[in-house]
């Protein structure tokens, strides 16, 4: 076949930009399975795709490098809060009204913005933002975007498939478990109408004490997280743009850059030999797109800007080191990190200077855009400038078929999405993740006589510990739950001694925020354990609860709590399966985080 001339594809994509909205949305084909197309070679697309932008006004190429949050469950008829919300950020109503006026190039979806409720409803929001997009401004349709982390970072819940999230594959060694999670987490986010994933976590969390990354990360091994993060691009790829975060790196925060701006005090060699390997895969896997981080890296930038508005690390390590020439979005602009040393107008001009491509939710949205416009009519930022990072934008739009395939089929959503296939498919794989580290009373595999109370750790909204009794008995054991939530009380504490002392076996479910469990869970575990009755301790997050319970004989952790990890511990519990999992982490002892407890690595079985 003759190749495409630049003429006859320029009006190819035009068309389907311009004129998407003709492709009936209830008609449209399912797309979540299907492969994504090479993109036409890169000097035709290239040529095409400037001629798009050329087209385009300054207001609208502006409006491509922003990616704004807006409230509601559909694009034109929200709540009466979810349109205060709307009009407290935009001056506007609803969703439609913000991509008319704006012209964002993405908009991400959140479960707290009334976004995510159920699949059905969500492909009915996708198409709705798409329609707004196709027919107004440059006609552009939208990245929709969304954190699918799994486990601990979940937008679209159940009916949706659910896994246990990275730390929980870090912990089964296997890149094809990695694929299928990815796999079947973009085919399902695919046909509710999210093309792109802020997934996965690349960060290398060597640091226990991290306050936000933890179990998001595959592990502390920059070799496992390598080979899992860069296993995960090139499964989520054939179906959404998939994004490596958070660059360049955050696994050794010690602050949250939600409220703080953490300091990463690696030298310059360590980065490189911690930090750097699972971006550098990701981008030799082809990564689509890479999400800053808000932190200071001093060894590699020590102006005391976060990485976010820093050229040296953005454009000087990621364009021109490491040969990235991808789309960089930045963390959200609404969090502490990266607002602590420049206020809000300067901030989207800095990102675009240090090479950024995409604006993520700026907190004063119209002062964003407007400042990003002031910049180029004052000549601060070029007009060529703004054009690279649309070009970049517009080759991720024609690869991933947003140009071409904007809408899905709301009918197909049912069929598509939590399929039996997908269900039965995450919960092997997170049964494979569940690590045994103590067995000494050699009580697991529970006998079928024993009768069993599940205790512990719930957070008022997932209750584990009645999930985990119910799976219990449905494998044939007596189990009851009692939970006694986040913190403890005497009370509490009382009632399930009571409890205990009237069981065989006492299965306690525990929750660190980070390193460090908190005083009233040490007191629980403490006092069932006093009984004399045998205690199974089970970290349902972060693997280092155990240090701080010194007499716990037995112990395990599933790195989630939510339904999935529960069933399969109920499952490894009762030796319906052998425990496989092997530490993603080295566990520290408690008063020293530099002694080690449990290495790396380390799992026992049965």
């Amino acid at each position: 076949m003759a190749p495409i001339s630049s003429r006859r594809l320029t009006r190819v994509v035009a068309a389907a930009a311009a004129l998407a909205l003709v492709l009936a949305p209830a008609a449209a084909a399912p797309t979540s399975a299907v492969a994504a197309p090479a993109a036409p070679s890169g000097v035709i697309s290239d040529l095409v795709l400037k001629q798009l932008i050329k087209r385009m006004t300054l207001e609208e190429k502006v409006g491509q490098l922003f990616v704004t949050q807006a409230w509601g469950e559909n694009a034109t008829n929200p709540s009466a809060a979810d349109k205060a919300n709307n009009q407290l950020y935009f001056g506007l109503d609803n969703a439609s009204q913000i991509v008319q006026k704006y012209h964002p190039g993405g908009v991400i979806l959140f479960q707290n913005n009334n976004n995510t409720n159920n699949p059905p409803q969500i492909a009915g929001l996708t198409n709705g933002l798409q329609r707004a997009a196709v027919t107004s401004g440059a006609h552009l349709p939208l990245m929709i975007s969304t954190d699918q982390e799994q486990g601990i970072v979940t937008r679209m819940h159940e009916p949706a498939t659910m896994f246990a999230g990275s730390q929980a594959l870090g912990a089964t060694r296997r890149t094809a478990d990695v694929c299928t999670e990815a796999t079947i987490t973009g085919q399902e986010l695919r046909a509710v109408g999210i093309n792109q994933n802020f997934s996965p976590d690349s960060d290398v969390n060597d640091n226990p004490a991290n306050p936000v990354i933890g179990v998001r990360s595959y592990g502390s091994d920059p070799a496992l997280v390598s080979s899992m993060a860069s296993t995960a691009v090139k499964c989520f790829q054939n179906n959404v743009a998939a994004t490596a975060k958070h660059f360049p790196g955050h696994g050794n925060a010690d602050t949250d850059s939600h409220t703080g701006i953490p300091i990463i005090n690696r030298s310059a060699a360590d980065w490189h030999a911690i930090d750097q390997p699972p971006f550098a895969a990701d981008i030799a896997a082809g990564i689509d797109s890479i999400m800053t981080a808000h932190l200071e890296v001093p060894s590699l930038d020590p102006s005391g800007d976060p990485a976010t508005l820093s050229a040296p690390i953005m454009t000087g390590i990621l364009r021109n080191q490491m040969h990235y020439d991808g789309v960089v979005v930045t963390d959200a602009l609404n969090m502490a990190g990266v607002r602590t040393k420049y206020g809000d107008d300067r901030v989207p001009v800095l990102a675009i200077k240090a090479g950024v491509d995409q604006l993520l939710m700026p907190p004063l949205f119209d002062l964003a855009y407007n400042s990003v416009l002031k910049a180029v009519h004052s000549g601060e930022i070029s007009v060529a400038r703004i054009e690279q990072s649309d070009l970049r934008i517009l080759r991720l739009k024609l690869k991933d078929r947003v140009l071409t395939q904007p809408f899905v089929n709301e009918k197909a959503v049912s069929q598509l999405v939590g399929t039996p296939q997908h269900l039965a498919a995450a919960q092997a794989v997170t049964d494979r993740g569940i690590t045994l580290v103590k067995n000494d009373d050699h009580v697991l595999p529970l006998a079928k006589s024993a009768k069993v109370l599940v205790t512990g750790w719930d957070n008022g909204v997932t209750i584990p510990t009645t999930a985990l009794a119910s799976d219990l008995t449905s494998a044939g054991i007596t189990a009851t739950a009692l939970p006694t939530g986040a913190v403890p009380t005497a009370a509490s504490v009382s009632a399930a001694v009571a409890a205990a002392q009237q069981n065989d076996v006492t299965i306690l479910l525990t929750r660190s925020s980070a390193a460090v469990l908190g005083a009233s869970q040490q007191t629980l575990a403490a006092q069932l354990i006093a009984t004399g009755k045998p205690v199974v301790v089970v970290a349902v997050q972060n693997a280092f609860d155990i240090a701080y319970i010194p007499t716990a004989r037995n112990y395990l952790t599933s790195y989630y709590y939510g339904p999935v990890s529960m069933t399969s511990l109920a499952r490894v519990l009762a030796g319906k399966v052998a425990p496989t999992g092997k530490l993603p982490v080295r566990i520290p002892t408690a008063n020293d985080v530099n002694a080690t407890l449990y290495p790396f690595g380390y799992g026992l079985t049965y």
